[in-house]
């Protein structure tokens, strides 16, 4: 059965998750405040609309892809607040779905806002990157009542291959940011590690390959190796380009530190990392992939 659906972001990620949608048969309008991203969304068999809270009004679910808290604050709340926003333009019983990477406490924020209009929601950051997006394989943490969740399965399993309950508002996003902080540990690990061989005169696939086959083994060293030459299909292999940005990795252990110190927890590994990424992205290197901090433990070797 055809759904009614508003996407909102249509950026790497949130273009093809839009596009699984509309393959699979529902009716989609897709919003993004750049023109090329909607035209490709268009030219792809996707709706298209000037007309933003019209779209809403008639929407049946509407899912959000922004980057950071500020841009989902804005979307679900409004400017001014309340008066221009998704939960004051939404008909009761739409469906909300944030697909976007924030702070828990945002999450919670829109959550509660959007509970007391009667409006189910969902926080439901998502992994797997761009390929994952584009073959509707991501994995996504979800956080909200159940009955939500089981409203939303039918549309998350067109995007993804794994769907996780974490539990209440908010606890979507407080799960992916600990995977994050860790994936952003792990590639610097391994950095280090294939630099360390490499300095010893090693050679960097024969490292990885024993590592890959040994104790050390983990996913930034199988699946997205950082030295360039080693894997195939990785931003590595192409200067770094594509893929998951330094700065969006500096975003998320933002968010891990500051998660942090809200809750006492106590993160030495992830603030050296946001430090090290920081410094990364104050070098120029903001927009390239996050594997790219391999370059930069080479210039500090």
């Amino acid at each position: 059965m055809s759904t009614n659906i508003v996407f909102i972001g249509l950026g790497n990620m949130g273009l093809p998750m839009a596009q699984n949608l509309v393959r699979a048969g529902h009716a989609v309008t897709g919003f993004d405040l750049v023109p090329a991203s909607v035209q490709q969304f268009a030219d792809g068999g996707g709706l298209v609309s000037d007309d933003q809270a019209a779209a809403i009004r008639a929407a049946d679910i509407v899912i959000t892809m922004l980057p950071a808290s500020r841009h989902v604050l804005g979307a679900y709340l409004g400017k001014p607040l309340g008066e221009t926003g998704i939960l004051a333009q939404a008909r009761p019983g739409t469906l909300l779905i944030d697909c976007s990477t924030i702070s828990t406490e945002a999450a919670r924020q829109v959550g509660r806002a959007a509970q007391d209009k009667g409006l189910p929601m969902l926080d439901a950051p998502v992994s797997g990157g761009t390929a994952g997006a584009a073959n509707g394989t991501l994995t996504f943490m979800v956080g909200g009542e159940a009955s939500a969740l089981d409203a939303a399965r039918p549309c998350l399993e067109i995007m993804g291959k794994a769907i996780f309950h974490a539990g209440g508002s908010g606890c979507g996003q407080t799960v992916k940011i600990c995977n994050n902080m860790l994936l952003g540990i792990l590639m610097i690990g391994t950095s280090e590690a294939i630099r360390l061989g490499v300095a010893n005169g090693l050679d960097p696939k024969v490292v990885s390959d024993v590592m890959a086959k040994s104790s050390g083994r983990n996913w930034t060293l199988e699946v997205y190796n950082p030295c360039p030459g080693v894997a195939e299909n990785v931003p590595a292999s192409r200067g770094y380009t594509g893929g998951f940005g330094v700065d969006l990795m500096l975003k998320d252990l933002g968010l891990a530190v500051e998660s942090a110190l809200a809750s006492g927890a106590s993160v030495p590994l992830g603030a050296l990392s946001r430090n090290l990424y920081s410094l990364h992205s104050k070098a120029g290197a903001g927009a390239l992939d996050f594997s790219s901090i391999y370059r930069l433990l080479g210039e500090k070797a």
